[in-house]
Parts: C-alpha cells; sequence; structure tokens
C-alpha cells in the first residue's frame, strides 16, 4: 500500500530490533517461544531492523520450508531457523568484511557484508519472489528498514516494494534479501554507508514524495543502519495492525561518572545521548499505547521478568544485568553466550505474552529451557 494511504488492518505485527549477535540471539528466543505458542503463524507482518533483520531475513527465505502442524506450529523450526542461526553466529562477519572490503577491488565493505550473508545464511532470494500467502500458516511481509543518509528517512524493503517516502516506490523490487539485511544491519561508521545505483525511473511518485523530482537522491541510495532512524523498527507496524507484539534487544544506556574532556569522547557520548533519547521515546510511545487500550506486548532485553505477574521462567536479576551488557557486534560468540540468549529471548517473550497478549496464544505448551545446561534461574 503506497506511502499515505496507510490505515489500521487487523492482524498482527512483529517488530525486531537492532543489537548485532546479541539481538539475533535474542530473537531467536523470543520466536522459537511464538512458534510454541502458535504465535507465528498468525503474524501478518515482520519489521526488523539491523540484528533483528538478520533473523527475519532468514525466517523469509526459509518460511516456504517450515513444516506446521494441525495446531499452526511449525515443527522443523530449530532445524530450520535456530540451528543455522546459531551456526552463523560462531563466526564473526565484521573484521573479515572490513579487511575484504578494503583489499578487495571489486568490493566495498558493504558488498562484502552482503556476500556473506549470502553465502552463509542463503539469503541471495529476490525481494519481488518472497511469498505472501493469505491465511494462516500463510508467510507474513517480511519489511527490511534502513536509514537514508540523503534524505534523513527510513528507506524500507519489502516483498511489494522498496523506497523512502520522500523519494516514492520501486515496484516489486530486485534486491535480494541479502541487501537488505546489509543496509539494514550496516552500523557506522565502519560498515556504512552501503551506496545502491539505481535506474531513477524505477522510483514511482507517491503521495509527500517531495523529493521525486530530483533525481539525484533516486539514482544514488546511501543506506545505513535501520536503528540510526528507527532502532525498534516500530514504525512499518505500529498505527498498522489491531495487535503489535515489540521484541528489544537494543543496547541500554550505560551512565558513566568518568566520561572525561576529550573530544572524541565527548562526540561519541553525545551519539550514545541522541540515540538513546529516540529510542527512549518510541519506547515510551508504545507502551503508553498499550495502557491506553492497544493490544500487544513489548519484552526487552533488560526487562525485569518478576514484574510479570505469571509463573514464568525465573531468571536472576543479575543475570539479566549481564545479558543485557553483552557486546552488539557482528564478532564470534561462544555456545555459552548463544544458549544463555536465547533462553532469555525465550523466557522473556513468553512471559511477557501470557501476560499482556494471552488472547493470541493457541496452544498451552509447557515451557522448559531450550538450553537445560544453561539454565538462567
Amino acid at each position: 500500500m503506497p506511502f499515505g494511504e496507510e490505515h489500521i488492518e487487523d492482524g498482527v505485527g512483529l517488530s525486531l530490533s537492532g543489537g548485532g549477535y546479541r539481538a539475533v540471539l535474542f530473537h531467536t528466543g523470543a520466536l522459537w517461544r511464538i512458534n510454541e505458542l502458535g504465535v507465528l503463524s498468525q503474524l501478518s507482518r515482520v519489521s526488523s531492523v539491523s540484528g533483528g533483520a538478520i533473523v527475519a531475513g532468514l525466517l523469509a527465505v526459509r518460511w516456504p520450508k517450515l513444516v506446521f502442524d494441525g495446531h499452526n506450529i511449525a515443527t522443523n523450526f530449530v532445524d530450520e531457523v535456530v540451528t543455522p542461526l546459531r551456526t552463523f553466529c560462531s563466526s564473526g562477519i565484521d573484521v573479515a568484511s572490513v579487511i575484504g572490503g578494503t583489499f578487495n577491488p571489486f568490493r566495498t565493505i558493504g558488498e562484502q557484508v552482503a556476500h556473506e550473508y549470502r553465502e552463509r545464511l542463503g539469503l541471495g532470494v529476490r525481494l519481488c519472489d518472497l511469498a505472501e500467502q493469505p491465511g494462516a500458516p500463510g508467510q507474513p511481509r517480511f519489511v527490511f528498514n534502513s536509514t537514508n543518509y540523503a534524505t534523513g528517512s527510513s528507506f524500507r524493503f519489502s516483498q511489494p516494494y522498496a523506497g523512502d517516502y520522500r523519494l516514492g516506490l520501486i515496484p516489486h523490487p530486485t534486491f535480494d534479501v541479502a541487501t537488505a539485511v546489509a543496509c539494514s544491519s550496516a552500523f557506522p561508521p565502519v560498515l556504512a554507508p552501503i551506496e545502491l545505483d539505481v535506474d531513477p525511473q524505477m522510483f514511482e511518485q507517491t503521495k509527500g514524495a517531495d523529493l521525486w523530482e530530483h533525481k539525484d537522491f533516486r539514482r544514488r541510495l546511501p543506506l545505513a543502519d535501520g536503528g540510526v532512524y528507527d532502532n525498534l523498527g516500530l514504525e512499518t507496524v505500529w498505527k498498522r495492525f489491531t495487535t503489535v507484539l515489540v521484541s528489544d534487544a537494543g543496547k541500554p544506556f550505560e551512565v558513566d561518572a568518568g566520561i572525561g574532556s576529550l573530544a572524541p569522547k565527548q562526540i561519541l557520548r553525545v551519539m550514545d545521548i541522541a540515540l538513546n533519547q529516540a529510542l527512549a521515546l518510541r519506547k515510551r510511545v508504545i507502551i503508553d499505547a498499550f495502557k491506553h487500550g492497544q493490544r500487544g506486548s513489548y519484552w526487552g532485553i533488560d526487562t525485569p521478568i518478576a514484574d510479570y505477574r505469571t509463573d514464568s521462567l525465573a531468571v536472576r536479576p543479575e543475570k539479566i544485568r549481564e545479558l543485557s551488557a553483552i557486546r552488539t557486534r557482528l564478532d564470534r560468540f561462544q555456545e555459552s553466550e548463544q544458549c544463555e540468549l536465547i533462553n532469555w529471548g525465550y523466557a522473556v517473550c513468553d512471559a511477557a505474552l501470557h501476560s499482556h497478549a494471552p488472547q493470541l496464544i493457541k496452544v498451552q505448551a509447557p515451557h522448559a529451557w531450550p538450553y537445560e545446561r544453561f539454565g538462567l534461574a
């Protein structure tokens, strides 16, 4: 649906935040539980950013391979989604991509990142070829969000179109999923921007596209991490669906009494504060919406699970603090880090759904740690 013509739809929208490999693993745990409760097959849209886009990208291309049983639970979810993502997170791509993009005259750093997604996750499927089938367990629409440096807006990739509300839309985009995920996860300044050269005629003018007349904006797209604009990936689902679920693995703001006066540290600190305030505002907006009747739920990587009034899996407060402080890079994660983050995403998602969105739960599946050896109690 073109920009400016959207309206509330009866459905479930899920947003997956950024946060590097940490987000990949946390969201993997959340999706694991979402599937067990029969919610995965109800999703109308999955909106993602950065690390969340890596998860969504794999889910999008593997969806046709998922086998749903009579309760609309994907019985092979672990094999098709969890295992490949864990293998992917067992080796890093950020340093390798920087080195490869720096010394390879045929690829930029961003192109090297996209190459890694194609080769290691099989994300070479074109966006226009992703299936969208109505009715459970039909495939939801996957939206991969990046930030357009030139327009200061969100540039979205999806199956029916790619675009920026100031530039217009490219119908049936032939970019592959790897390109969309690479743009969404191109964290500045090292991995970004990824510059896409496109034919300006590919864009269709839409309502409110005030820059469409300027071809230079449609000829070269300097794209970066979607988290720069919206680290929750919330904009494409909020006020679009009657039910909204938000999985947030973003970095909690760190107070620092010894910040010092060095200019580089001050600049970085200002950036952190600005990004944190933008994220905090979006969180307040969606949580306030829930308080005033919006259906759905939010869970974050630093959410105190004891705040939920359910018989949720117990997690030690110190373990929550430890997991929420894990790095957000795209580097190698050890087995313990992987299993604990997946366990945590699984547990807090389960508690959030039972507390605030019980109407979505179709199967009363008992909960147990996905990886018992790495329980968090």
